[in-house]
């Protein structure tokens, strides 16, 4: 990649890890409140647990993806960016553009998927 495109990817990842992390400031403050309700019958307490649970699945998610945009920033930084991480091949620029935070090509994500890490 060159330098132009590096720059470019930096710019997405970054505009990303802002946008996830105002999406998990929004996820913890609905939390926040969902705990300070006052929930007089059961199937209030019920539907509050389940939207707890949508939430701290939602966070993990978050987490994860905080995660690996920061891993492809590193990468970045240390000149690994769009390399694959099993092949050490190039990734396409079409995967890049789309997912550019994929440590994988398609083709080892495909095994990894099927066969596990």
């Amino acid at each position: 990649m060159n330098q132009e495109e590096l720059d470019a990817a930096r710019n997405a990842l970054l505009e990303m890890r802002r946008q996830v992390l105002q999406e998990a400031n929004v996820s913890l403050n609905t939390y926040r409140e969902m705990g300070q309700e006052n929930l007089p019958d059961i199937s209030d307490v019920s539907a509050n647990a389940a939207n707890r649970n949508v939430l701290l699945n939602l966070s993990e998610n978050l987490r994860r993806k905080l995660r690996d945009i920061d891993a492809a920033l590193e990468r970045i930084d240390q000149g690994e960016y769009g390399i694959c991480a099993s092949c050490e091949e190039e990734i396409s620029p079409e995967r890049m553009r789309v997912r550019p935070f994929s440590r994988y090509c398609i083709e080892c994500k495909t095994e990894i998927e099927k066969f596990g890490e």
